[in-house]
């Protein structure tokens, strides 16, 4: 494997509660279950991609000097990532509070902790390095510095620009891939009025949009590439679109043209949304390739026509 990704971004410890539904402002709801589980967007993506096979994977990430560090390390190594850790005295690791509910939705608050941390000068030699994979769970200042960086060594630069805010035209200019779901979209372009407003917006070359339980779209090279979603029974979305990013990227990086890569990134997303957990519940490249080769789960030419006539496109 000559390709290498680096995934540079957030780790924290999730601590999730399985309840009946998520509670309403002001609410008290009776949970059931409580685990542990390694996650944030950025290792998740990680190991999505080491998962994924055909790429080394590099990871740098911050952590605390405390105990929910132990896990998440261990959770990376044994997906096959090789870990650049920067570690903070005054910071604890970072951790993210979870209510799954019943029918697969959750509600999450993050307490970012040592991921703010992550600074410009941590960012390690991009030598061998074909993709910088970033998310917006560390400082928006050392995303820029990083794709800047990036760019300027001649690596290609994704960025999955969730939790959503808005980003400046400095960040936008060094990307080559933007990957959002519809409301991270919203808020990157601007509160566009559909969703080829958005896109026509957006001057990044390549940009993804993944639409749930339908699916997802791209607009590529002046053309637009549509992936229905795979039927699934979601037990839990929490590491969906973290799952879909790194496996995206890993498949560009070992050489997949883009409807094969969305195609595997769908596939692996919709596999991790029948598993409980984060990191747990990413499908690896066998796990991948047994779904795609089952014709009778894969999206046919009607749920095709039916993403094409909702997109409006």
């Amino acid at each position: 494997m000559s390709s290498t990704v680096l995934v540079a971004g957030s780790a924290n410890l999730d601590f999730v509660v399985r309840a009946a539904h998520v509670p309403a402002p002001g609410e008290t709801v009776l949970g059931r279950e409580f685990r542990t589980f390694p996650g944030g967007k950025g290792a998740n993506q990680a190991v999505a991609c080491a998962r994924a096979g055909g790429a080394r994977t590099r990871m740098l990430l911050a952590l605390g000097l405390d105990d929910f560090a132990t896990p998440i390390e261990t959770s990376l190594r044994d997906a096959g990532v090789q870990l650049h850790a920067v570690r903070d005295a005054q910071l604890p690791t970072g951790t993210a509070f979870i209510c799954l509910s019943d029918d697969a939705e959750n509600a999450i608050t993050v307490a970012p902790g040592a991921n703010m941390a992550l600074q410009p000068k941590h960012l390690p030699a991009l030598d061998g390095v074909q993709w910088l994979l970033l998310q917006l769970e560390t400082p928006l200042d050392t995303v820029l510095a990083y794709a800047v960086a990036a760019r300027a060594a001649g690596v290609k630069v994704a960025l999955n620009a969730a939790p959503a805010q808005v980003l400046p035209a400095e960040l936008l200019a060094q990307l080559d891939m933007l990957i959002v779901n519809e409301g991270e979209l919203d808020v990157v372009a601007g509160n566009p009025p559909d969703l080829a407003s958005g896109l026509a917006r957006l001057d990044v070359p390549c940009v993804i949009v993944t639409l749930g339980a339908r699916g997802c779209l791209a607009r590529h090279e002046g053309r637009t590439l549509l992936q229905p979603a795979f039927a699934i029974s979601p037990v839990d979305t929490t590491a969906a679109g973290d799952t879909f990013c790194g496996t995206l990227v890993a498949a560009l990086a070992r050489g997949d043209a883009l409807q094969q890569a969305l195609l595997a990134a769908s596939a692996a997303s919709a596999l991790a949304c029948t598993r409980l957990g984060a990191q747990s519940s990413i499908p690896d490249h066998t796990e991948v390739t047994a779904l795609l080769a089952d014709a009778r789960r894969v999206p046919g030419t009607d749920a095709h026509a039916a993403l094409a006539a909702w997109c409006a496109l």
